[in-house]
């Protein structure tokens, strides 16, 4: 058997992974948008690319994201780099679904912070069954 290219195989595990995978630049300008992302949040990758991540950022959300993504490209350090962030995430036909990520740094040759890459999963059906079994033992408890 023949073995993978090592560059063939990132562009594969990242382009068919079904968890969404979204590179953006230090401006929040979406650079790369995988499958994973297009059939999460119903933009293709032609239509996400050198958009602002805004485009699925629910606009009560996007004064606390920028702050944070701006300290981020500043410093070059995240918590969210081994802790996950829950965060709600706006689909292309303006529904809400429940999302966690985690991200990593991406630096340049010299070493500075190029962007980030934010690693998504739809996690709304386990969310709302918490949220139904939580209102259940709350009727409990009365």
């Amino acid at each position: 058997m023949k073995e993978v290219d090592v560059q063939e195989l990132y562009r594969q595990l990242v382009q068919n992974c079904n968890d969404a995978i979204i590179y953006s630049d230090r401006e929040g300008l979406i650079r790369l948008w995988n499958k994973g992302a297009e059939e999460m949040l119903g933009f293709t990758a032609g239509e996400a690319l050198g958009q602002s991540l805004d485009i699925f950022i629910p606009e009560n959300q996007r004064a606390r994201h920028w702050e944070g993504y701006y300290r981020v490209m500043e410093t070059g350090t995240t918590r969210y780099a081994k802790e996950l962030l829950a965060a709600p995430a706006l689909k292309k036909d303006g529904s809400r679904i429940s999302t966690e990520f985690s991200m990593t740094i991406i630096r340049d040759a010299e070493g500075n912070v190029a962007g980030t890459v934010a690693v998504m999963r739809d996690v709304t059906a386990r969310w709302q069954k918490e949220k139904a079994l939580r209102a259940r033992l709350a009727e409990l408890d009365k």
